[in-house]
């Protein structure tokens, strides 16, 4: 199975956390080091591409910029594994317990909590399945809760839950069902096999892609999960929810019940399954530090790529705007170039790894054939020869070999 994509250089765009509408200024800009249209990823690649700071939205993947970018931000993983919930978060999980099996009640807050105090005798994957169908015979219930994994597609269900989410929490009235596609729907990553030890539950996955985790009550769908499960970990795309279910903090639920598909994969069977990636923690901006409040988590470093605890990298955030964890001698206050920067070339490598970066050079019979990417005509192009250096640059040289690029006409 290959990886296959095509380079599109760096870019700018309006930061999202912190510009006015329409604002291309330098110090409001979100500024993409590489970005790659991938008409096919590998889990594996795809996994890799993610540790190295990479995301996708659908099948456009891109590479922030931190050292450029006003809002820098970093990847962020939580280990599944270790993670122990919060009281807060305990509280979460039982009051949505409660109101599955018994409704409403007045005083909520006051009702009975769980029965221990110990937060180690409080199973996450107990009490998230606690009210659910599929693991609770409760003939008394008051709502029937369930929620289904299935590949990412579309219905016009969650079309319309996408439109009420986006007009009313972010006053957003163009979306379109191709932009819901596009966006939520289209994804490069081909499925593949989980290599379970032993037969695994039937509502865990059986094969590694891209996801729609549907939250429903008495038959109604109310919220969704955008998910990718790649071999090392549960990566959260995108959730969206009917506001009129707000009062119970879904976002903070899903990142829970996130976490414990992550915990119970690996208890079935998937050891490398260790992680929760929770996409970007971007200091910088108040209201996306809630990510910091799952423990223990991990911010991936910059420049090395390394992990480091969260708690040892928020005294380089407070200070600095881009914090460099491994090397705080990297750390700076101000943007490290400005915009004009674009359309310069990246470094090159040297020709003997450019020879084993490969660009398709035609398909025919199902049969791919390639070339090297500096053997090929279009290396004499300089803006494509800046497109691929450009994403060599953000995937590194290993990384880069393991992906073929493509001329768009060339995929048509």
């Amino acid at each position: 199975m290959i990886s296959l994509g095509t380079p599109c250089g760096s870019n700018a765009t309006t930061c999202g956390y912190c510009s006015p509408p329409g604002s291309r200024t330098t110090t409001k800009s979100a500024v993409h080091a590489a970005e790659l249209l991938a008409n096919q990823l590998t889990c594996q690649v795809y996994q890799k591409m993610i540790d190295r700071g990479w995301r996708r939205s659908g099948t456009f993947c891109y590479k922030p910029d931190l050292k450029a970018s006003c809002c820098p931000s970093y990847t962020i993983k939580l280990d599944a594994v270790a993670f122990k919930p919060s009281k807060s978060q305990r509280k979460l999980i039982n009051r949505w317990n409660r109101f599955i099996l018994h409704g409403k009640q007045s005083g909520d807050d006051n009702a009975p909590k769980s029965k221990s105090k110990d937060s180690r005798a409080f199973s996450l994957i107990d009490n998230i399945h606690a009210a659910e169908i599929a693991f609770c015979s409760n003939e008394d219930r008051l709502h029937q809760f369930e929620t289904l994994l299935e590949p990412s597609s579309y219905t016009p269900e969650k079309y319309q839950l996408f439109c009420k989410y986006q007009r009313e929490i972010h006053k957003d009235l163009k979306s379109t069902p191709s932009g819901f596609k596009h966006f939520l729907v289209d994804s490069p990553l081909a499925p593949v096999p989980i290599p379970y030890s032993s037969s695994p539950p039937p509502h865990l996955p059986t094969k590694y892609g891209s996801y729609h985790q549907l939250y429903k009550c008495d038959g109604k769908l109310f919220a969704l999960g955008v998910i990718d499960i790649l071999p090392n970990c549960v990566s959260s795309v995108y959730f969206m929810y009917n506001p009129e279910w707000e009062e119970f903090s879904l976002g903070k639920l899903s990142a829970l019940r996130e976490v414990s598909l992550a915990a119970e994969m690996q208890q079935a069977g998937a050891p490398d399954m260790t992680s929760l990636y929770m996409g970007f923690y971007i200091y910088s901006c108040q209201k996306m530090r809630y990510k910091g409040d799952y423990s223990p988590s991990y911010l991936a470093d910059p420049e090395t790529y390394e992990w480091f605890p969260l708690k040892t990298c928020i005294p380089l955030l407070e200070k600095f705007r881009y914090a460099c964890f491994s090397n705080p001698d990297h750390c700076s206050e101000g943007p490290h170039h400005s915009l004009t920067n674009f359309g310069e070339e990246p470094p090159q490598p040297r020709d003997d790894v450019l020879n084993k970066i490969h660009l398709l050079h035609g398909i025919e019979n199902n049969t791919v054939t390639v070339i090297s990417v500096n053997e090929s005509p279009y290396w004499n192009v300089p803006e494509f020869r800046t497109e691929i250096l450009a994403c060599v640059a953000g995937l590194g040289t290993e990384l880069a070999m393991e992906i073929i690029f493509a001329m768009e006409e060339l995929l048509v």
